[in-house]
């Protein structure tokens, strides 16, 4: 029984894999990564995603989406995953949270899920699929916990310099109140000294702590290991007990230091490795959202670590000009969207520093992709609309403001949201009084239908090409 049940996985893999490289083959299989760090927003964006194309893709909705503009888009429906064995994105329980009397943001990703979307269409193009003017393109979504991609540029890092990396972290003065006890630990820890298992569990569990406090009060990216914070079937394995330390006394080969080095090796062949090869190393088109408004919230050294990560993360995907046969034998990215996400959070009048401002943060990346091949786009989206604007009269001067319900409290609120800068500020440059950007629940649905803002613009360079 266990034997045939294996053997109908394998096929069902072949099977999809088959079918994905035909569609390849005729571009009709896109893969997009919808890539971004904890609390950016990527399973609200494709949920919102599914929800608008499926029941909502109409030229009010989605202007600025040439195949819904045209009325040449004819119904999207999810269909099956053929892989057996990863998880199907729950969309029900997330347009539920969404569509609720009371909307709330559907709860954080803790495992990996995939969903495909088949979008059938009419075609400018008659010669495109058999000389039919009917197309259909299947669009293939991964969530996944965004602390486990915070894990990939591990792949490129050794034990010794991944501690100093995560050791000056914390040790920088916005983050010492929460690692304050973790490093009066590891003052005390002698790395050379023979293999104690239980000082090494106690470390570990001291450092897990401090992740997880740092998650909980700032809006850092780079927090590793990420499985520390969403462990999964990995939860009090020797895999995921391992700490940064000074490698000042790094011992024998029985030494602590040698044992964290041979647990930190082990996590990046076991799990990073994996998990990059079978999720990250196909997609034809990125989706990067970033969180930009939460990290001035937390001031300069968050700003600038997000800004690292970015660049961090970047530089593991395959970026390039895409072809017929590239796309067949080795995909590579040849479109990248950076969304500077829930933009309604200030008044539109705003948003273009948002979008600025994310631009500032890529830097040299976004030329590089663009000297590689890569059509690059930023901008400021909001893929479910929270907040409405509202103006308001003070002093006989008309102020811009946005009106809704702040996350975690029960009244609505009128808001001036402080001015964003539109490029990266240095620690000098910091207004004296920081930001303080407020975060709102999603405003409830008109007759079961999401607002958004900009959707459309961003699935029109996604994928508006496909759809011609």
């Amino acid at each position: 029984m266990k034997a045939k049940l294996i053997t109908q996985n394998a096929l069902e893999k072949i099977k999809s894999s088959t079918q994905k490289a035909i569609n390849r083959s005729l571009d009709r299989h896109v893969k997009l990564a919808v890539t971004g760090f904890s609390g950016s927003g990527k399973t609200a964006f494709i949920t919102a995603l599914v929800k608008h194309l499926t029941s909502q893709a109409n030229k009010q909705n989605l202007p600025f989406f040439d195949v819904v503009r045209e009325q040449r888009l004819i119904a999207a429906k999810q269909v099956p995953q053929r892989a057996l064995d990863i998880p199907t994105f729950d969309y029900q329980s997330a347009i539920s949270c969404l569509l609720a009397d009371e909307p709330r943001w559907p709860p954080s990703t803790e495992r990996i899920n995939t969903l495909t979307l088949a979008i059938k269409f009419e075609t400018k193009h008659g010669l495109k699929q058999h000389l039919s003017g009917i197309s259909t393109l299947y669009l293939e979504l991964i969530d996944y916990p965004g602390e486990w991609l915070a894990d990939l540029p591990m792949m490129s890092q050794d034990y010794q310099t991944w501690s100093e990396a995560m050791l000056a972290l914390l040790k920088a003065d916005a983050y010492k109140p929460y690692s304050e006890e973790f490093l009066s630990l590891l003052a005390d820890f002698n790395s050379a000294e023979q293999v104690d298992e239980q000082i090494l569990k106690t470390l570990a569990q001291s450092y897990q702590q401090v992740l997880a406090a740092l998650k909980k009060n700032t809006h850092l990216a780079q927090l590793q290991p990420g499985r520390m914070l969403i462990p999964g079937d990995l939860a009090g394995a020797p895999i995921l007990l391992f700490f940064p330390v000074d490698a000042q006394a790094q011992g024998g080969d029985n030494s602590q230091y040698q044992q964290l080095k041979a647990r930190f090796e082990a996590y990046k062949q076991q799990v990073v490795t994996p998990f990059y090869k079978q999720h990250f190393c196909q997609f034809d088109r990125q989706l990067v959202l970033v969180d930009a408004l939460s990290a001035l919230n937390d001031g300069p050294d968050t700003l600038a670590e997000q800004k690292e990560a970015i660049g961090h993360v970047m530089q593991v995907f395959n970026y390039g000009k895409s072809g017929l046969l590239k796309r067949l034998f080795y995909p590579k990215i040849d479109k990248v969207l950076f969304a500077a996400n829930k933009c309604d959070h200030v008044s539109p009048s705003q948003q273009a520093d948002i979008a600025l401002l994310l631009n500032d943060m890529l830097g040299a990346h976004s030329n590089d992709l663009r000297f590689a091949g890569v059509a690059v786009d930023t901008m400021a989206i909001s893929s479910v609309q929270s907040t409405q604007v509202k103006r308001v009269q003070e002093n006989g001067q008309s102020l811009e403001c946005v009106y809704g319900k702040v996350l975690a409290e029960d009244g609505w609120t009128t808001y001036l949201p402080p001015q964003p800068p539109n490029h990266c500020l240095s620690a000098q440059q910091w207004p004296e009084q920081g930001f303080e950007f407020l975060s709102f629940s999603p405003l409830k649905a008109s007759k079961g239908e999401l607002g958004h803002v900009r959707l459309d613009h961003a699935l029109q360079f996604l994928i508006g090409d496909k759809l011609a």
